[in-house]
């Protein structure tokens, strides 16, 4: 059974864009600053080893703590980790566009991370409690992901512009003006909301076994290409992380109060989605980088004309996210999140029939279109299932772990898919051709993903007559 809700808010659509806004940006910085990267190298004198820190640490800072950061939003106030959340982004974002070295910069984005993982979880967890599980939900979780949803993407294209037209440090300077208007209005259009409990006990050994474990798991995958997938650093850190999650998990179920309620994944539709979620995201994560590569190394695109090329994607995952919450709510997550995945994984494997000398209108664009409309349906069913039957007092949790499942999966496919693609290039001179074969069977492995994905939704997700189940408030207390 769920919590007994209150007289809707009539704040809560305005609410809704502050929050789908701020979590935009968030996801938007895991992507714009790729294509700065080099700009970034020759005014800070970087090497490559370090211009990579500039997206690991903001990914490793952001997925190891977003656990912590959902639980302490449950426990001390959602609307105040949000906006503590948007202040450190904000202030991070602004201190990065002013580094005067590599050093400097990689340091504020992990701050950036910090920032993020303190205010995502908060901002999901706001949007479940605003509104009522049922039609409106699904409305307004189709509104977030055309907002949210679509970061990822646009930050290809913004990162482009802004680099190409004011200067590296505009792609972090972006930020500021964002945050600091979201920050403002909160307190106006939210009231503050908290687990209904008195123990607010923060369980300090989980949170340090989790994100120890997340961030051992994380750094290994993200340097696997590199160090090699049986290498002693990757088996010793991925070892590692097996041993802390391992200790975790025990902690939790003896702990008084968790920092993550295991039963919570008795729910079916939470631990369906979670799977889900980060097989989609590791194909997604994946697709995006051979589809920036193929364009840049083989058909020779500049960084703006790659961004650009997302144009048409962005455009269908934004319009149709929208109408895609009234589709979950009529039909039901399973089979709406099936076609979603479907449309998926058919143009990712679409797209892998790339050639040396394919254009834009034969090779991107068509599967490009399937590619936008299978991600929408797929967000929004996701984000919907993973917070199906968990009580207002749970929600933060709930959103801090699709969105570690979302970094986590897409750490993973971006290090599986990069291996494929450099397997078949060998020695110093690369043929298009090479690079191309390359990509094509990455762009296959990634379908493959999308594809488990599929069966892992069809055979996890209860069916539309078992969708209502019982909350984590009614399972019996340890």
């Amino acid at each position: 059974m769920s919590s007994t809700r209150k007289t809707p808010d009539p704040r809560r659509w305005k609410a809704l864009s502050i929050l789908a806004l701020a979590d935009f940006v968030v996801i938007l910085d895991a992507t714009i600053v790729n294509i700065a990267l080099p700009s970034i190298g020759h005014a800070l004198h970087a090497s490559n080893g370090s211009l990579a820190w500039v997206v690991n640490a903001y990914v490793l800072a952001f997925g190891g703590l977003l656990l912590l950061g959902g639980r302490l939003a449950d426990l001390f106030g959602r609307r105040r980790m949000f906006i503590g959340g948007l202040a450190l982004f904000g202030s991070a974002s602004l201190a990065g566009g002013l580094s005067s070295s590599i050093d400097m910069l990689i340091g504020f984005r992990a701050l950036q991370g910090v920032g993020a993982a303190m205010l995502a979880p908060a901002a999901r967890a706001m949007v479940s409690t605003l509104f009522a599980e049922g039609k409106e939900r699904s409305k307004a979780l189709g509104v977030w992901a055309a907002v949210a949803g679509s970061g990822a993407v646009v930050g290809l294209i913004l990162g482009g512009a802004l680099t190409s037209g004011l200067g590296w440090q505009w792609v972090l300077f972006v930020n500021v003006p964002v945050v600091a208007l979201a920050g403002a209005l909160a307190p106006r259009l939210i009231d503050e909301s908290r687990a209904h409990t008195a123990d607010r006990f923060i369980d300090v050994r989980g949170a340090t076994l989790v994100t120890g474990g997340l961030l051992a798991a994380l750094y290994a995958v993200i340097n696997a290409p590199s160090a090699g997938w049986a290498s002693a650093q990757t088996v010793g850190l991925l070892s590692t992380s097996v041993a802390l999650l391992g200790a975790f998990v025990l902690v939790e179920w003896r702990v008084k109060s968790p920092l993550v309620d295991l039963r919570m994944f008795r729910l079916e539709n939470v631990r369906a989605a979670n799977v889900t979620m980060a097989l989609m995201a590791a194909a997604m994560v994946g697709m995006f980088f051979i589809l920036t590569l193929y364009q840049q190394q083989v058909l020779g695109y500049s960084a703006i004309q790659s961004g650009l090329s997302q144009v048409p994607l962005a455009v269908v995952l934004m319009g149709l996210a929208g109408a895609a919450g009234p589709l979950v709510a009529r039909f039901g997550v399973r089979p709406a999140l099936t076609v979603g995945l479907t449309l998926f994984a058919g143009g990712i494997a679409w797209l892998a029939q790339i050639t040396t000398h394919g254009g834009y209108l034969a090779t991107v664009l068509g599967p490009s279109l399937l590619i936008g409309a299978g991600l929408a349906l797929a967000f929004v069913a996701l984000t919907d299932a993973s917070a199906r039957d968990v009580d207002e007092d749970h929600q933060g949790t709930a959103g801090g772990l699709i969105t570690m499942t979302q970094q986590i999966g897409g750490a993973i496919g971006l290090a599986v898919v990069t291996a494929v693609a450099t397997s078949h290039v060998h020695g110093i001179a690369v043929s298009p051709s090479s690079l191309t074969s390359g990509f094509r069977s990455a762009l296959l492995v990634s379908a493959g993903i999308a594809a488990a994905a599929i069966v892992a939704a069809v055979a996890a997700l209860p069916r539309a007559a078992r969708q209502r189940t019982n909350t984590v408030a009614a399972v019996p207390a340890t």
